[in-house]
């Protein structure tokens, strides 16, 4: 989806929504009404697409936190560790 969101095989609303999602990231000051209204007319609540922008806007945060405070990313054996216990218990936490 990141090289190629037109090829990739996800429904075209979500397409839809991830390219406003992409204007946000990098331009939400050029954002029009009409943007919104295209996202609407895909299908989403406005609930929807603020909190798609509430999304987007901490992990912006959360990256440029990480990056000034110098955290380390996570190799990715442990992102993987993070992804199989997400699909096995979603986003519940551990019981040990």
């Amino acid at each position: 989806m990141i090289a190629d969101l037109d090829s990739a095989p996800i429904p075209e609303p979500e397409k839809v929504l991830l390219r406003f999602i992409r204007r946000v990231n990098g331009a939400s000051f050029e954002l029009s009404r009409d943007e919104v209204a295209t996202v609407v007319a895909a299908g989403f609540s406005e609930e929807a697409i603020y909190d798609a922008i509430s999304v987007c806007a901490l992990f912006n945060f959360y990256n440029r936190w990480c990056d000034g405070a110098g955290v380390n990313p996570m190799a990715p054996e442990h992102h993987a560790l993070g992804g199989k216990r997400m699909a096995e218990n979603g986003y519940a936490p551990r019981k040990d």
